[in-house]
């Protein structure tokens, strides 16, 4: 579980450090833009959907490593 939690902060944290790379003035139009058509809604959804189901997965293959390890060690 400690896993699943490192690696899903490292994934959170990983669009801060890209975007160096970009120009200010270029982020905040296309901020501006899907703000004003109300789409910035549908990227934030889609985002969360995506982070949700990643998370998700992992959870589960950490259940069923977990429980292939405890079968393990019983025989």
């Amino acid at each position: 579980m400690k896993r699943i939690l490192t690696i899903f902060l490292f994934l959170l944290t990983l669009p801060v450090f890209s975007q160096g790379k970009t120009p200010v003035e270029t982020q905040t139009e296309m901020a501006d833009l899907l703000r004003s058509n109300g789409k910035i809604y549908v990227v934030v959804g889609t985002v969360l959907i995506v982070l949700i189901g990643l998370l998700i997965y992992l959870i589960s293959i950490d259940r069923k490593i977990n429980k292939l390890e405890s079968e393990v060690k019983n025989k």
